[in-house]
């Protein structure tokens, strides 16, 4: 099969496009012909080396993917030859990633693919949908009424920030970069859009919410300056922290207890099959009544693999700015 890989951790050139062998699935796996995969931050980390880990050789990287089972194991119940599926998950733990023509899965990193939901779709809102979930409802709880502050309301977790707390009857306040990233936030839900470099942050939050704050402030951003974010926040409000591994800024404690804030750290890997499938199955059932839809930003086709990388390592790192929602890699033609 073709596919991107690398034979040691290191920077996008490193990434190797050429023929492996097919693999084939173990007991408890499915083998997908993937139509689309997506590509993270993590998915950056983990073949730069910044995050530690041990990898096969050579190791193909990527966490998500969609595309139709060709195969499956001898004790698979979930799926059949035939079924298009979506997931993540890959590209950690010892597993091999979905840059590839083919990746086995364990069944239990496996979902169906709503029928009028495309591949390309599904892929671009795996890792970046369960992760928005898991913040939104398994450590905040929103509910309806409440208003939540997303930065970055067109990026992958933003945008879907924006669009399940829409999709709960929750109130949205979301940042963007730029006129035309704000229509696309619009278009998302979001009922207030700012302008990080042009508008005041804080007095377009106080405005919108009476001069209360938000209940729930959903960081996507390594943050910087807490002083700033809490004074977002209204009285028993939630802040959810789940980026910038290296980030180290001052805690102002008096604050933050005066309000009886929590502040809540999460990453997706952390959470079990089971959890997650728990937010496929609503996420599922969003896309196919049209209440959640991707938002893509570039397609690359697999030979171009180290562009890929190259585009993401831009924006996430040297915060260049030319992306507004996911990279998709497609293998096939």
């Amino acid at each position: 099969m073709k596919a991107a890989y690398i034979e040691a951790p290191g920077p996008p050139e490193l990434i190797q496009y050429g023929e492996l062998p097919t693999p084939e699935p173990k007991t408890t796996e499915v083998r997908v012909r993937i139509a689309a995969s997506a590509v993270n931050p993590i998915d950056t980390y983990i073949r730069s080396g910044l995050v530690a880990a041990n990898l096969p050789k050579p190791f193909i990287p990527g966490g998500d993917f969609a595309g139709v089972v060709d195969q499956v194991g001898g004790s698979v119940t979930r799926f059949k030859a035939g079924d298009r599926v979506w997931g993540s998950n890959q590209g950690m733990a010892g597993r091999q990633g979905t840059l590839a023509e083919y990746c086995c899965v364990d069944e239990q990193w496996v979902y169906p693919t709503p029928p009028d939901v495309p591949d390309v779709d599904a892929a671009a809102v795996a890792l970046v949908g369960i992760t928005a979930h898991l913040g939104l409802f398994n450590r905040t709880n929103l509910t309806a009424g409440e208003t939540v502050f997303v930065n970055g309301g067109t990026g992958g977790v933003g945008s879907m920030v924006v669009q399940m707390a829409k999709a709960v009857g929750a109130k949205v306040i979301t940042t963007v970069g730029s006129a035309e990233k704000a229509e696309l936030a619009r278009s998302f839900g979001a009922d207030v859009v700012i302008n990080y470099k042009t508008d005041d942050i804080p007095a377009v939050v106080k405005q919108a919410t009476g001069g209360r704050g938000v209940e729930v402030l959903f960081e996507t951003q390594p943050p910087s300056d807490f002083d700033k974010t809490i004074d977002l926040m209204a009285p028993r409000g939630r802040l959810v922290v789940m980026a910038g591994r290296a980030a180290r800024p001052v805690f102002p404690n008096g604050p933050f207890y005066v309000k009886c804030l929590t502040m809540i750290g999460f990453a997706m890997f952390n959470f079990t099959a089971d959890e997650q499938r728990r937010c496929a199955d609503q996420i599922n059932e969003w896309l196919a009544a049209g209440k959640l839809r991707a938002s893509v930003g570039m397609t690359f086709p697999l030979s171009q693999a180290v562009a890929a990388h190259r585009l993401q390592e831009e924006n996430t790192l040297k915060k260049a700015g030319t992306l507004s929602g996911k990279i998709i890699v497609t293998p096939h033609a």
